[in-house]
């Protein structure tokens, strides 16, 4: 095997790796995000649970965050105290901090 193959796939297996930690970041910080919401909607013991993977599979549903931001903009809009989308964002930028800080 070559010198260029050896290259190329351990440029594979970095990519690769690298696209695994980015999923599991993301899944952390969408799993903080849920327990955030969840917290301002006063959910309780196993509530807590289903609304976050209900958040976590809001995720899933589209390409980017919009999804994810939407679904939890829609809850909270029950609340009698508004969150702004901006500090809905704000927060969910806080998360994926956080989340990283638990892989790095």
């Amino acid at each position: 095997m070559s010198s260029f193959d050896d290259r190329k796939k351990s440029f594979e297996k970095k990519f690769a790796n690298e696209q695994e930690l980015q999923f599991k970041i993301t899944g952390r910080r969408n799993k903080y995000f849920g327990e955030w919401a969840a917290e301002k909607l006063n959910k309780k013991d196993q509530e807590i649970e289903t609304y976050i993977n209900e958040v976590m599979r809001a995720d899933l549903k589209a390409p980017g965050d919009m999804d994810l931001i939407e679904k939890v903009q829609k809850d909270l809009d029950t609340l009698d105290n508004k969150i702004s989308i901006d500090e809905i964002k704000s927060k969910l930028d806080e998360c994926f901090e956080k989340a990283k800080k638990d892989f790095y």
